[in-house]
């Protein structure tokens, strides 16, 4: 058959050229897959017995989750009430959306699509044709990050007929060409910094860190160019592992007291977050507290000086020889 010619060279080219890009799921990803069917008849059919189904499909995933599936089998197997063999072949178009996320081994998927069937009795001139609305789930299990198996159900409505009949699979399958899942953000541990060369007759001496990070108006977000000073002060911690730190909060003289004091916290928390779970200082070292607008350094009746009010402070003393 010439669909089915078609389709083999469209899923032969696809696996042909695999080697040559980057195997990964995901959104752009390609699909192909072989499966076996077994449908379960509707009793109107006057089948004697149920039939086997061998096809493949190709899919393309619009989205991380969503993927366009073309499938074709061909029925075998069947057989009427005469006796004689039930012979043809389906063509499906489904959208499949499926759970969990890209690159996970496992995931889940529910289906909905339409099927057009056209079978007939061997040696009988003339063909059943039969257009269906199947809505279907299962699984798929990735054995590798591209090689998976899956199973699965599909409920088939004859709208022809107004019948509904049933279709569990079980399939093997390769997926590539996707976006590469991004690799995993490492914090690079700290340099240690040299320790001090002893001297015996010197006294203790006091090193010092302070941190100050501004915000913007009304937010208690970390803005990207106070990375690097909170890290410093990270760093500073991670080599003193006896310090600790209070980081304080503090807003501008715009709102109410009820409401700054909030917004103050939240500054502050959102600063120990970074320090604690971005830069590995321990969660006991680290306290934060928020004053809201009642410690300005700067004069409110200006928009420099409320900028300069919108901040975040904390400082680290460590005794070294």
């Amino acid at each position: 058959m010439k669909f089915k010619n078609t389709l083999g060279v469209v899923i032969s080219s696809v696996l042909a050229s695999a080697s040559f890009g980057a195997l990964a799921q995901g959104q752009g990803a390609v699909e192909v897959e072989g499966f076996a069917k077994k449908e379960i008849f509707d009793s109107a059919r006057d089948f004697k017995n149920n039939g086997n189904l061998f096809g493949g499909s190709i899919g393309y995933y619009l989205t991380d989750d969503v993927e366009l599936r073309l499938a074709y089998d061909e029925v075998h197997n069947a057989r009427g009430e005469d006796g004689r063999n039930i012979k043809g072949s389906n063509t499906a178009l489904d959208a499949l959306y499926h759970f969990n996320n890209a690159g996970d081994a496992l995931r889940p998927y529910v289906s909905a699509g339409f099927s057009d069937q056209s079978i007939g009795q061997t040696g009988r001139s003339g063909r059943n044709g039969s257009t269906f609305a199947n809505v279907g789930g299962g699984a798929k299990y990735f054995i590798t990050e591209n090689l998976y198996a899956r199973a699965g159900v599909e409920a088939q409505y004859n709208i022809d007929q107004g019948d509904t009949e049933w279709a569990p699979s079980v399939g093997v399958g390769m997926n590539f060409g996707g976006g590469s899942k991004p690799a995993p953000v490492v914090a690079a541990a700290p340099e240690p910094m040299p320790e001090p060369a002893p001297v015996a007759e010197e006294p203790a001496q006091v090193v010092r860190v302070e941190l100050d990070v501004k915000f913007d108006f009304d937010k208690a977000q970390v803005k990207e160019e106070s990375y690097g000073d909170i890290k410093n002060l990270a760093d500073f911690m991670n080599q003193y592992p006896q310090t600790s730190t209070t980081v304080e909060g503090h807003t501008d003289s715009v709102g109410t007291d009820a409401y700054n004091q909030q917004l103050s916290e939240k500054r502050a928390s959102a600063v120990r977050e970074v320090l604690v779970n971005q830069y590995g200082v321990e969660g006991q070292r680290v306290n934060a507290a928020g004053y809201g607008e009642t410690q300005p350094v700067a004069d409110n009746a200006t928009e420099s000086g409320r900028a300069i009010n919108r901040r975040v402070e904390a400082q680290v003393e460590a005794q070294v020889q």
